[in-house]
């Protein structure tokens, strides 16, 4: 029972240190966006609702420091976030990433993390946003390349980005269970891929394993009481 109560204060006190980690001012919109996605895949965005609602809030009027950006990852996932919030983001922000002829430009099949970003942005759509179509229809061919065996003797294929890609394509974020989607990715989750501290990812990581673990057990114990 000890062993289960130093958990409990431990879990306590991470939470808190995540809370500042999302609430701290002057973060980057990148770091704070990518911190926010990390929290809703690991399945303990539920502890900030709060906080995370008033950083997307203020996140809804920073197009204009986004307008200059030719980071379509950040760009990608702001617009993912904004939408599942119900806030307005625009389509035409990624219009900046096209060509000339009105196809997305070609250079950027080679970011792949970019892509995925891309990838799970259009099933944030609303009929009639052709970009997000014509989006979604570059994103899956050239993922769909990627995952596949004509880069098994390519150098740089990353092979946990290579299964990413395929678990997203076969169920992209919109089509997954918030239970199993935070298993997967507590077990997945690479700090290196992060861009705040080692210090706060493994914080941020700890704090994910023990959350995971003391809902389970209530789930387990409510079982319990009801085949009782």
């Amino acid at each position: 029972m000890g062993g289960l109560l130093t958990f409990e204060v431990e879990h306590e006190e991470l939470k808190e240190t995540v809370r500042k980690m999302v609430t701290t001012a002057g973060s980057a919109v990148d770091q704070k966006l990518r911190l926010i996605d990390a929290l809703q895949h690991l399945g303990v965005s539920y502890h900030f609702e709060s906080e995370i609602e008033d950083e997307l809030l203020n996140m809804s009027s920073t197009t204009d420091l986004l307008s200059d950006s030719n980071d379509l990852n950040s760009i990608a996932i702001w617009f993912r976030l904004l939408r599942q919030q119900g806030l307005h983001a625009s389509a035409d922000i990624f219009g900046k990433f096209k060509e000339g002829e009105g196809n997305f430009k070609v250079s950027l099949a080679s970011d792949v993390p970019s892509l995925l970003s891309l990838y799970e942005a259009c099933f944030l759509a609303i009929p009639g946003e052709d970009i997000l179509d014509q989006a979604l229809a570059f994103a899956t061919q050239h993922l769909g390349s990627y995952a596949s065996s004509n880069y098994s003797g390519n150098k740089i294929m990353n092979p946990n980005l290579v299964e990413e890609v395929r678990f997203a394509l076969l169920r992209p974020i919109r089509k997954r269970l918030p239970r199993l989607e935070a298993r997967r990715y507590i077990d997945t989750f690479n700090m290196d891929d992060h861009q705040s501290s080692k210090e706060n990812s493994a914080s941020l990581l700890r704090f994910a394993q023990l959350d995971f673990n003391i809902v389970q057990r209530l789930h387990q114990e409510e079982l319990r009481e009801i085949q009782q």
